[in-house]
């Protein structure tokens, strides 16, 4: 967290697309409309803080549990991480 992501940023994102009918089914050349880069920073800013809060949500979902090994990993405190996110305007 805490990351970003933009056209010039150098990350890497995979997006699939439906905006461009038939164009897949072409045997020679095809037509397809699209953003300019410039334009798609936004996209990708949205992404990455969608997927943290999946994350966040994740984490603080998880439940203490014993593995292999009685390993035993512990769940987050939720109301220390919520002081903490509060702490620094997250």
């Amino acid at each position: 967290m805490g990351g970003w992501g933009a056209n010039p940023s150098g990350d890497i994102f995979v997006a699939f697309s439906t905006a461009n009918p038939q164009a897949s089914r072409s045997t020679d050349t095809a037509s397809v409309q699209m953003l300019a880069n410039a334009r798609v920073s936004a996209l990708f800013t949205a992404t990455a803080q969608a997927t943290e809060a999946a994350i966040v949500n994740a984490m603080l979902a998880a439940e203490t549990m014993t593995g292999a090994n009685d390993l035993r990993v512990y769940s987050l405190p939720v109301d220390r991480v919520r002081a903490i996110m509060k702490k620094y305007g997250r």
